[in-house]
């Protein structure tokens, strides 16, 4: 066939009679090609813009037809294209329709349909995504109420919304690890495959990330990716895919071990141009590559941000499942309602339990081992901490895999045996190494470093089925993976607790850094705190809940031998807790420091819960002592309630400074917040912004005052200030060390038409002429609200009252109070800020002025301003300035006047 450019022209119109343009000079060889419609040898042939031969006469007559009916399609693509979709509409439902949950076991595949239950998915995400450990980001969406968001239907990721002028082209969606994204995927792609939904859409192609590392390295074009990835596609043309409505859906970035640049890579624009799967990703996403498909992309949170906020037209987030939709999961799990009501009211009793299960996996781990647990005759006490529900998990599949229970409650370390004991502390160095690295999928060499061998038994059943999957992707290669993100970090808290009793040197001075690696256990566990509070995304918190939780004789007799003996005497335990409650977190970012508070729980002491709920009840808040991990559980408690707090004020609580820096993560559940004077800094910037992200934000007043901000915290803070979340009104900022820097964030804000920004304290900040300019260009924006604006003793002079008095002229002001108090404006700055107070537009009502270096001059421009207009200004303050009664005469006389 003949090569040319045909993207453009494709489909072509066939309503019309073939010219001259038709009609090709063609060699002899061409002329004896068949006709693509008649299959005869060409008869006066003609070349068609979709890239086919036809003879005239049949050309014509087709033309005639598709004239009669209003069918204008090329006749080549038309009867091949149909075929194709058929079969890989039919592949995609055989592939969709069964799913595993949870288990890889073989023969446990079950209906999606039957076992489906709906996630709650909302327009929008929760803003602080990268610096939260996932358990915290549930813990966030569990108060949510559902009015607050704007829930969508999976199946209508792509419409557009009322309010909504450009299409949506490409879909980001977030979720926490094992929310249900796949499944939801999955839904969608059988709702298609099936003619139930979206048959708008004439092509579905579904790539995962896991399947896509494995050729990163090699060379394709779009084309042959689809062909390598659906065999059933082998047909489709690149004149074909240009005609279709495509939608590509990449599932788990968060998986990806591909280099997306989106800054430099090469432009692709040819569906058959060879490059790296990177670049042939990058070029879909921005639309230089088939621009007209739809884009779908799936992603933890902590990844998502690998994607451009301009290249993506739609952001939602999977919150998992409702408090209904989880009593609807576990009244479908059994069928025994009494059971069902059982497991309902005990997962109610446990706040970690109840926020876990918006995660649809943990629900299933949840009726794992409640479901075992109620239908034994010693159950026991039922799991009330994480640590607890996961040792009893794996004690369920190591029973499991004897085939059957075994009747003694009580464990012994001959439960497990040496293969299996093997076996599970290789997954766990496994899960450990790959956690330091960001990794939650793994492949063959991981598993070999690890000395796992791919080809035992022993990992492909067994005690592994239900905790550690394998799936084979393209060209029969194998990726595994945990169940859930929950089971990785538990399994490496495992052996990480096990390398401590057996005294694995180098591991543990790898991991501490020669730091507590041969010594006591509460010197170890003190080691392993102290490493995780320094994680700047808290990927390593759940890990060390865990490795707290393990400590406990409890925990180490349910596991049966496999985390090795330790002294966890209770002198030694109580030292542990005692550790806890006098770490030292300064410098430490104060949601870390709430983490020591879940260690505590997770070694069932409820001592510093207890007091601090004695606390809230009592009348004398004041006069009660709090200690820093009072603090820390304080804020977690009042951030945690489901009722808003109208202020919290610093200065009233009885701790010390960095008992207050623990506090400030209650700033995110209150109205007003006084945190003025306790020394915050950057690291705590990132809360308070994060306060202003959540959705609903309540906070209306802020107030930062004296503290070491500086401008890095300033644009940390002003990230909040840009968010469509964002509800405040008054902001502090006085002597927060600020420079002009500043005030370009500020100005940033200032436009954003989501601020409600009123009234800006900027006094005793060394802001200077330039930053006052800056600070003007946000004033001018006619998204700006703000009406009072306080710059005393901010180095400011004739060249900053020129800024501000061209935003007083804009016809968009609201400002009502300017203080410029404590600068040298000198007169030549009042004469500026005079011209503004003349304009029409001017609505200032307060002028401070106070010791400002002003002369008699300065009263004849202020007189003259406020004769030549009906100014609005109520009060005038010159105090402190070289000016005598006859100066300020004028002034006076001035008052008596009916316009002034």
């Amino acid at each position: 066939s003949m090569k040319s450019d045909r993207s453009k022209e494709y489909p072509p119109d066939f309503s019309k009679e073939p010219g001259p343009s038709d009609t090709k000079a063609v060699s002899v060889e061409e002329q004896l090609s068949c006709c693509s419609l008649c299959q005869d040898v060409l008869k006066d042939p003609v070349y068609t813009s979709c890239g086919y031969w036809f003879c005239r006469q049949c050309i014509t007559s087709y033309r005639d037809q598709s004239a009669s009916s209003g069918d204008s399609s090329c006749p080549q693509s038309e009867s091949g294209l149909k075929e194709v979709l058929d079969e890989h509409q039919i592949s995609l439902s055989s592939t969709c329709e069964c799913v595993t949950q949870g288990t890889d076991e073989a023969g446990t595949e079950t209906y999606l349909i039957s076992i489906f239950t709906e996630v709650h998915i909302t327009e929008g995400q929760s803003e602080e995504v990268n610096t939260q450990h996932e358990v915290r980001q549930l813990e966030t969406a569990s108060k949510m109420k559902t009015l607050h968001d704007a829930p969508i239907k999976c199946q209508d990721i792509f419409k557009v919304l009322p309010d909504q002028q450009d299409r949506v082209r490409v879909v980001l969606m977030n979720g926490v690890a094992g929310v249900g994204k796949t499944f939801s995927v999955l839904k969608f792609t059988l709702d298609w495959a099936q003619r139930s939904n979206n048959q708008d859409i004439s092509l579905l192609i579904l790539f995962s990330f896991r399947s896509l590392n494995l050729i990163k390295d090699e060379q394709y074009s779009l084309l042959m990716l689809i062909h390598v990835f659906y065999p059933t596609l082998q047909k489709l043309t690149a004149e074909k895919l240009a005609g279709c409505k495509v939608l590509f859906i990449f599932d788990g970035l968060d998986e990806s071990r591909l280099s997306l640049d989106f800054n430099n890579s090469e432009v692709v624009s040819d569906v058959t141009q060879k490059s790296s799967v990177s670049v042939l990703l990058t070029n879909l996403i921005k639309g230089k590559l088939l621009p007209s498909a739809l884009i779908w992309i799936t992603s933890r949170p902590t990844a998502a941000n690998q994607i451009p906020p301009s290249c993506v037209d739609r952001v939602t987030e999977v919150r998992g499942f409702t408090d209904a939709q989880k009593e609807e999961y576990f009244r479908r799990r059994f069928s025994d309602e009494e059971q069902s009501s059982t497991i309902i009211s005990h997962i109610k009793t446990s706040r970690i339990l109840h926020i876990m299960c918006h995660i649809p996996v943990f629900c299933w781990i949840t009726a794992t081992v409640l479901d075992h647990m109620l239908t034994t005759d010693q159950r026991g006490e039922l799991p009330k901490t994480l640590t607890d529900m996961y040792s009893h998990f794996l004690l369920v599949q190591t029973k499991r895999k004897k085939n059957k229970y075994d009747e003694r409650h009580e464990t012994s370390p001959q439960e497990l045996t040496e293969a299996d004991r093997d076996l599970l502390l290789k997954l766990g160095r496994l899960a450990f190494e790959q956690l330091e690295k960001g990794n939650i999928m793994f492949y063959q060499e991981d598993l070999e470093q690890c000395g796992l061998d791919v080809t035992e038994a022993s990992v492909l059943s067994g005690v592994c089925t239900e905790i550690f999957k394998r799936e084979s992707v393209i060209f029969q290669e194998t990726v595994y993976s945990f169940v859930h993100l929950s089971i990785q970090e538990f399994l490496a808290a495992v052996y990480m607790y096990h390398c401590y009793t057996r005294r694995k040197t180098k591991v543990l001075k790898d991991f501490l850094g020669g730091k507590h690696s041969n010594s006591s256990l509460d010197d170890f566990l003190t080691g392993a705190m102290e490493k995780s509070l320094y994680s700047e995304n808290g990927h390593l918190d759940l890990f060390i809940r865990f490795l707290h939780g393990l400590s406990l004789e409890s925990n180490q007799g349910l596991l049966g031998g496999l985390l090795g003996q330790t002294d966890n005497s209770p002198e030694t335990i109580q030292r542990v807790i005692n550790n806890l409650k006098k770490m030292n977190s300064k410098d430490i970012s104060p949601d870390r420091s709430i983490n020591i508070f879940h260690c505590l729980m997770e070694m069932n002491d409820r001592s510093v819960h207890q007091e601090i709920q004695q606390f809230l009840k009592s009348e004398n808040r004041s006069e009660k002592e709090l200690s820093d991990i009072h603090c820390s559980a304080l804020a977690y408690m009042l951030q945690m309630s489901e009722e808003v707090l109208d202020e919290l004020d610093l200065r009233k609580y009885n701790t010390s400074w960095e008992g207050k820096q623990r506090l400030i993560p209650a700033v995110r559940n209150c109205r007003k917040a006084e945190l003025g004077g306790c020394g915050l800094s950057e690291t705590h910037c990132e809360v308070v912004a994060s306060a202003l992200k959540c959705n609903p934000s309540h906070l209306t007043h802020l107030n930062l005052s004296i503290s070491n901000l500086k401008d890095p915290g300033m644009k940390r803070l002003s990230a909040g200030l840009e968010s469509p979340n964002c509800r405040l009104e008054t902001l502090g900022l006085i002597n927060c060390w600020l420079s002009e820097i500043s005030c370009d964030y500020l100005a940033s804000a200032l436009k954003c038409n989501s601020s409600h920004l009123r009234e800006l304290n900027l006094t005793d900040n060394k802001l200077q002429d330039s930053g006052v300019t800056r600070l003007s260009a946000g004033l001018e924006s006619p998204n700006c609200r703000l009406e009072t604006l306080r710059l005393e003793n901010c180095s400011v002079s004739e060249i900053g009252c020129a800024s501000l008095a061209s935003a007083l002229k804009c016809n968009s002001s609201h400002l009502r109070v300017l203080h410029l108090s404590h600068n040298k404006l000198k007169d030549s700055g009042v004469k500026h800020l005079s011209a503004g107070l003349k304009s029409p537009n001017c609505r200032l009502e307060t002028l401070r002025l106070r010791r400002c270096s002003l002369s008699e001059i300065s009263c004849d421009y202020l007189a003259s301003a406020l004769k030549d207009n009906p100014s609005h200004l109520r009060e005038l303050d010159l105090s402190w300035n070289d000016l005598k009664e006859l100066d300020v005469k004028q002034l006076i006389d001035l008052q008596q006047s009916p316009d002034c």
